[in-house]
Order: structure tokens, then C-alpha cells, then sequence
């Protein structure tokens, strides 16, 4: 009996100093290649793979014709990871525009309605879509993506002046 008690504490204590070795963790930034600016006369709105626009504040002059320039700064298609740039009129419910943007995946996530004064294209990693439109009414305005989950975090006010 002692030597069966003798050989479980040995074992015991052997397999208590044998603990898994824990790996080191390390990454490497992927760099992302600067996207060309159209002019300076443009807005230009980055959106990227971490569901992000890089401006939450753009402005602009009443009246005057505003050429808005989205860039995809990232590596995943449209269809996991797509973005498109959508301003809405005052009186717009931002919620129940968005929930209803949801269910309009045939039509690039826009609803049917007068909701939008102006919309890009939903687009993919690496990808561009250029708009030109015109506001008239001074006022703050809301901007937002529509793909599935992305405009609580992906918006921001269009001020124009």
C-alpha cells in the first residue's frame, strides 16, 4: 500500500511540472495602400474592414454642386464586409430607415422611398464609387452605411452651410 501511495505522488508530482510551454503571440500590420485622392475639390470618405468611416463630420456650401468621393481602404469583398455612403433628408427615422435597408439587399441595401438626397454604390476592398449631388437647405444631415449591422457605428453629420 505504501508503495502504491509512494508511486501516485511521484507520478503526481512529475505531471504537475510538466505544464504546455505557452506560445509567444505576435502579428504583422497589414499595410494598407494609400488610396488616391480625386481632386481637392472632392470630399473624400475612407471606409475600411473595421467598419469604420475615417470622417464623422463633412461639410459643405448650400447650393453648390459637392462631388463625394467613397474609398474602400480594405481586403474583403462586399459581400462580407460591404460599405456604400447614403445621405439622408431631416425628417428621415435613421432607425426604421436602416432596419428597412436590411431587407433590401437586391436593390444595394437602399429601401424603397424618398428618404436620400444621395447614395453611392456599395462597394467591396479596394474599390471606389464617385458621386455628384447638390443640397439646397442649410442644415445637419445624417450620414450612414446601410450594409446589415454597420450604421450605429458607421455615420456622421453632413453640415452644410
Amino acid at each position: 500500500m505504501k508503495n502504491l501511495l509512494y508511486l501516485l505522488s511521484v507520478t503526481l508530482l512529475i505531471s504537475c511540472g510538466n505544464e504546455p510551454k505557452k506560445e509567444k503571440f505576435s502579428y504583422e500590420r497589414v499595410k494598407e495602400e494609400p488610396v488616391a485622392q480625386v481632386s481637392s475639390e472632392a470630399l473624400i470618405l475612407n471606409s475600411n474592414d473595421q467598419m469604420l468611416f475615417d470622417k464623422s463630420l463633412l461639410k459643405a456650401n448650400a447650393g453648390e454642386e459637392i462631388t463625394l468621393v467613397l474609398n474602400h481602404t480594405g481586403k474583403i469583398a462586399k459581400e462580407f464586409m460591404g460599405h456604400n455612403f447614403v445621405l439622408l433628408k431631416n425628417d428621415t427615422d435613421v432607425d426604421d430607415f436602416a432596419q428597412r435597408a436590411m431587407l433590401a439587399k437586391d436593390n444595394q441595401y437602399i429601401p424603397e422611398g424618398d428618404e436620400t438626397i444621395a447614395y453611392t454604390s456599395m462597394i467591396g476592398g479596394g474599390e471606389s464609387d464617385k458621386i455628384t449631388f447638390t443640397v439646397d437647405e442649410p442644415g445637419t444631415y445624417v450620414y450612414l452605411c446601410t450594409f446589415p449591422g454597420h450604421y450605429q457605428i458607421m455615420r456622421g453629420e453632413f453640415i452644410v452651410e
